[in-house]
């Protein structure tokens, strides 16, 4: 199974298209400490044996909640590169590998800067993003971020046992045990790659469970538009004021299916949030643009909804 990815003409197999590149060597260093921030709390969570194997996550909880402050929650599901790894090392993906952290601590004190994207940004999408913090600052989310195993739709039609996973026991504890807005309005799922894929796939399947969903990169690989057309409309009818984004990047494998799901969507109707922007397909644009448009967009949209 081939994806021919128009103007690029870059005819890529869903497996190898999946992998981020090796070539940044951040990518395989699975010794690296773990962030430290003032502004958030890491836990890592053993989450017991699984139908494909560890359960496992790291969530990031900021770490200026009074006793009464409540946050939302969002599911960040990581790309290929972490879903061959172990899975204690794969969940710090988001957190450490692909700096998170580092984008929490400066949306916590704008203005950003062309080195808190690794210099992958326009100059007006920045402005447009220092001047909304301006307006209202960055409210601060938990960031759950679950060791995805290495599956894709387009591998497998049943990832229904890791959508239960994520309904059934992930969630549950977040409410429990960290200041966590317990409801689908304050709670969404993103992801970037093989985690877009399957974010866009568990969200738009079960809306009722979740009040945002966004796929970064998402990996559509050979889908069809149609078929995301009619997961997001059912998806719509079951909730209205669903959030729904797309984000691509001038460089990425995915760019022309992602923009093309974004126009069969615009053509049925289906109000979402898109953005190309600047940057490859790799490790270096999820330290960058990747980790800030997830905490910026989703932070927007769930602090809103709550």
């Amino acid at each position: 199974m081939v994806a021919l990815l128009g103007r690029r003409a870059v005819v890529l197999g869903v497996g190898a298209a999946l992998a981020c590149s090796r070539t940044d060597s951040f990518a395989g260093n699975v010794s690296a400490p773990l962030p430290v921030s003032p502004n958030v709390h890491l836990l890592q969570w053993d989450l017991g044996m699984q139908p494909w194997g560890p359960g496992r996550a790291v969530v990031v909880v900021p770490s200026w909640a009074g006793p009464d402050d409540r946050f939302p929650v969002v599911v960040a599901l990581h790309g290929r590169g972490e879903a061959v790894k172990a899975p204690s090392e794969g969940a710090l993906g988001w957190p450490r590998d692909y700096a998170l952290v580092r984008a929490f601590d400066r949306l916590r004190a704008p203005p950003l800067r062309d080195a808190d994207y690794e210099g992958l940004v326009e100059p007006a999408r920045m402005a447009d993003t220092n001047a909304a913090l301006a307006t209202r600052a960055f409210g601060g989310l938990i960031v759950v971020c679950p060791w995805l195993p290495d599956v894709h739709p387009a591998a497998t039609a049943d990832i229904s046992a890791y959508a239960r996973f994520i309904h059934e026991v992930l969630l549950p504890r977040v409410r429990r045990e960290t200041p966590a807005l317990a409801t689908a309005d304050a709670t969404g799922i993103d992801g970037v790659s093989l985690g877009g894929i399957l974010a866009l796939r568990i969200g738009l399947t079960a809306p009722d469970a979740f009040g945002a969903v966004g796929g970064i990169q998402a990996a559509f690989g050979d889908n069809p538009a149609g078929d995301w057309v009619t997961l997001a409309l059912s998806a719509r009818v079951r909730r209205p004021n669903l959030k729904l984004r797309l984000l691509t990047s001038h460089d990425d494998y995915f760019h022309d299916a992602v923009t093309g799901v974004s126009r069969a969507w615009d053509a049925a109707g289906i109000v979402h949030d898109f953005a190309d922007v600047v940057g490859p397909h790799d490790y270096v644009f999820n330290r960058g643009p990747g980790s800030i448009e997830l905490l910026f967009w989703n932070d927007r949209a769930l602090h809103e909804r709550a």
